[in-house]
C-alpha cells in the first residue's frame, strides 16, 4: 500500500499539482490518465524517490518493493538468459530459470535469441529485457510508464494477460485506453492541478470529472447571481438610515464569499487534415511486389488501395511492415513487381524515421508553413495552436523540442499538407489518450484512404475495415475487420501457445485421479464463496432497497395530498439516496456474478480434462 498525502509540485512558477491525496490500496491496479505535461512522470519519480516534492507526504511501508522500466540502460551479463535471471529472487532462483524462458518467449524474443548478448538488439528490444527484468523480479507495485510502446501486437496481448494476473498493486501511463482499461481496476487522473480516483473504466472516470465540471459551473452560476442580488442592495440601500444595518450585514456577507473562477478550457489537440479529392476508383496498386535487405522480409504481395479504404497492416515487430509503408510512399523501391500510383495521389505521411527529417534550426512554425506555403502565415499559427504550440512557442526552434513534442510538429505538417492517402506509421505513440481519440475519430470522418500501423486493438477497431497480416512466415490481405481475423484465423504464437497447454501428459493412476479432483473441489469452493456470499449479500440489499423505494414513492403521493413541504423534501432526499444506491449494487452485483461465473466456467473446464 502506498500513501500520497497533500503533495504539492511545482517546477518555478509552474504548478503541476496541489494538494494531491490518494491511496493505493492493496491488489488495485490504477490506469494513471492527464493530459502530457501534467505530471504523471514526475509523481512516479516523486513515488520512486527520484524527484522531491514540495509539501506533503509519501508513505511507502518498509520492504515494500517498487519495479519500474528504467529509461537508462545497463545490463551486465553475456547472454539475455542470464541478464534477465539476474532478475529472479529466493532461494530458489537457480531453479527457476523456466520463468525467464517462458517471460522473453511472452515478449517476442525466440529461442535461438537466448544466448545473444543484450547488446545485439534494438533499442525497442533492450526496453523489452527491462520489462522482463521488472516483471521476473516480482515487485509488490508496478509502475509502468507507456509500457506497450515497443511492443508488437502479440507482445501487448501477452502483456495484457500478464497484468491482468498480477496480484500486487500497479500504477500505468499508456496511450492506449483499450489496453489501460482491460488490465485497471480503477482509474485515476490530474485534472486542473488536481487528483481524482475513481472505481472501474477510464469511461466511469470521465464520467465523473464531467459531472464534477459541471456542479462547480451551476454552483458558481448561483453563487455569481447572489453576489450580484447582494451588491444591487447595498449599492441601493446602503445611503439610507433604515435600511443601513441590512446593507451593512449584506456587505459582510459579500466579503466572506469566496470568489468562485470560471473554469478555463483544457487545451486539445484538434485533428483535421487538409483533403484533396482524387479522381478514380484506385489510389495505390501494388502488384506482386517483394522486398528485403539482406534477407527477403515480404514476397508476392498484391493489394489495391482505393478511395475511402482504411487499411491496418499488423504483425509482430521486424516483419515488414515500416518497410511496406515506406515503399508505398516512395521512399523504397521493390526488388520484384510494381507499386503504380494515380496520377493525383497525394500522399501524407508520418514515419518513425521521418521525425529526425526535420530542419533542426527551423522554428515550428516555419517548418509547418514550409509544408504548405500558400497557406499563409495564419493558416500556419493556427496548425502551430493546433498542435499545442500556442502564441510564442511557435516560436521554439526544432532542435530544442523533446522527441513528443517533434512528433507533434511532424503531425502539423501532415494537416498542412493536402492529402488523400495517409500513410501513418504508429502515430500514437507520443499522444495522451484524449489526443488518441481525436485522432481516431478524424481518420474515421476522413474522406480519403487510409493505411496505418499499429499495436493498439482498439484503434484496429475503430478505424481498420481491411487487414496486411504479417504472420505465420508470409504476409497477405484480408478483406476484413480485425475482430474477424481473430476469430476466424488468430495469431499463431497463440495457437502455439494453446497447444502447448493441452498438449496431452502421462495418464494418471486412479488414486491420483481422486486427488486432484478433490482438490479442485475444494480449490474450488475456497475460490467461489467469499463471491457467493457477496452475490447474496448484493441480493437482499437490493431487496430491502427496493421495497424502501416503493414505500417513499408512495409515502410522497401521500404527503403531497397533505401539503407538507418539509416532509416532502425529506423523503424526496432519502428516495435519491435510495435509488443511487440501489444502481450502484446492481452494478456490483453484475461484475460479481461476471466474476463469479468466469471462474466456475474454470473450474468445469479443469474438472472436465481431468476425468477424460
Amino acid at each position: 500500500m502506498i500513501q500520497v498525502v497533500n503533495v504539492t509540485k511545482s517546477f518555478g512558477t509552474q504548478v503541476l499539482f496541489q494538494d494531491i491525496t490518494f491511496t493505493l490500496g492493496k491488489g488495485e491496479r490504477i490506469g494513471f490518465v492527464g493530459r502530457n505535461g501534467t505530471g504523471k512522470s514526475t509523481l512516479f519519480k516523486i513515488l520512486l524517490g527520484e524527484e522531491s516534492y514540495d509539501t506533503g507526504e509519501v508513505i511507502i511501508p518498509k520492504n515494500y518493493l517498487i519495479g519500474t522500466l528504467k529509461q537508462h540502460l545497463h545490463f551486465s551479463r553475456p547472454t539475455i538468459l542470464e541478464e534477465c535471471a539476474t532478475a529472479l529472487r529466493g532461494e530458489n532462483a537457480e531453479f527457476e530459470q523456466y520463468k525467464v524462458e517462458k517471460m522473453l518467449l511472452g515478449l517476442g524474443f525466440k529461442f535461438s535469441d537466448f544466448t545473444r548478448p543484450p547488446a545485439d538488439f534494438s533499442g525497442g528490444y533492450q526496453i523489452r529485457l527491462n520489462l522482463a527484468k521488472v516483471l521476473l523480479a516480482e515487485p509488490d507495485c508496478l509502475l509502468l510508464d507507456e509500457p506497450t510502446n515497443y511492443l508488437d501486437i502479440v507482445s501487448l496481448r501477452w502483456l495484457t494477460k500478464f497484468l491482468r494476473e498480477f496480484k500486487g498493486e500497479m500504477i500505468l501511463i499508456t496511450h492506449d485506453r483499450g489496453f489501460m482499461d482491460d488490465v485497471t481496476t480503477h482509474t485515476m487522473g490530474i485534472w486542473r492541478q488536481k487528483l481524482c480516483k475513481a472505481k472501474g473504466s477510464s469511461e466511469k472516470y470521465f464520467a465523473q470529472i464531467l459531472l464534477e465540471e459541471e456542479m462547480y459551473e451551476k454552483t458558481r452560476a448561483n453563487a455569481e447571481k447572489k453576489r450580484k442580488d447582494l451588491e444591487e442592495f447595498v449599492a441601493r440601500f446602503k445611503a439610507k438610515a433604515s435600511k443601513a444595518t441590512q446593507a451593512q450585514s449584506r456587505m459582510k456577507l459579500l466579503e466572506k464569499m469566496p470568489e468562485m473562477q470560471a473554469l478555463g478550457l483544457v487545451s486539445t489537440l484538434d485533428f483535421e487534415f487538409t483533403y484533396q479529392e482524387c479522381p478514380g476508383k484506385t489510389l495505390l496498386d501494388l502488384r506482386d511486389v517483394s522486398f528485403g535487405y539482406t534477407s527477403e522480409l515480404f514476397r508476392g504481395l498484391s493489394f489495391p488501395i482505393q478511395r475511402g479504404d482504411k487499411i491496418a497492416i499488423i504483425g509482430k515487430n521486424g516483419k515488414g511492415k515500416s518497410t511496406l509503408l515506406n515503399l508505398m510512399a516512395g521512399e523504397l523501391e521493390p526488388k520484384t513487381g510494381t507499386v503504380s500510383k494515380n496520377v493525383n495521389l497525394l500522399i501524407g505521411h508520418f514515419g518513425q524515421t521521418n521525425i529526425n527529417r526535420l530542419t533542426m534550426e527551423n522554428t515550428i512554425e516555419e517548418e509547418i508553413l514550409a509544408v504548405n506555403p500558400a497557406m499563409g502565415q495564419l493558416r500556419a499559427r493556427s496548425i502551430c495552436g493546433t498542435m499545442m504550440f500556442t502564441g510564442d512557442l511557435a516560436k521554439k526552434k526544432i532542435k530544442v523540442l523533446s522527441g513528443g513534442e517533434r512528433a507533434r510538429v511532424l503531425l502539423g505538417k501532415l494537416l498542412a499538407k493536402p492529402s488523400n492517402l495517409l500513410l501513418l506509421d504508429e502515430p500514437t505513440n507520443h499522444l495522451d489518450q484524449e489526443s488518441v481519440e481525436s485522432l481516431t475519430l478524424e481518420l474515421q470522418s476522413y474522406p480519403g484512404s487510409v493505411v496505418i500501423v499499429t499495436h493498439s486493438e482498439a484503434l484496429l477497431r475503430e478505424v481498420a475495415t481491411k487487414l496486411v497480416v504479417f504472420h505465420h512466415n508470409k504476409v497477405e490481405f484480408l478483406q476484413e475487420s480485425y475482430d474477424d481475423f481473430l476469430r476466424k484465423i488468430g495469431w499463431e504464437e497463440e495457437e502455439a501457445s494453446a497447444s502447448e497447454v493441452q498438449r496431452p501428459t502421462e495418464k494418471l493412476s486412479r488414486g491420483d485421479q481422486k486427488k486432484l479432483r478433490s482438490d479442485l473441489i475444494i480449490e474450488r469452493s475456497r475460490e467461489l464463496s467469499p463471491l457467493k456470499k457477496k452475490i447474496e449479500a448484493l441480493e437482499k440489499e437490493i431487496d430491502a432497497l427496493e421495497k424502501e423505494q416503493a414505500l417513499l414513492e408512495a409515502s410522497i403521493i401521500d404527503l403531497a395530498a397533505g401539503g407538507d413541504s418539509k416532509k416532502i423534501q425529506e423523503s424526496s432526499q432519502r428516495l435519491g439516496v435510495v435509488k443511487k444506491r440501489i444502481d450502484e449494487a446492481f452494478e456490483e452485483l453484475t461484475e460479481v456474478s461476471l466474476r463469479h461465473d468466469e471462474l466456475f466456467g474454470k473450474f468445469e473446464a479443469r474438472l472436465k480434462d481431468l476425468e477424460s
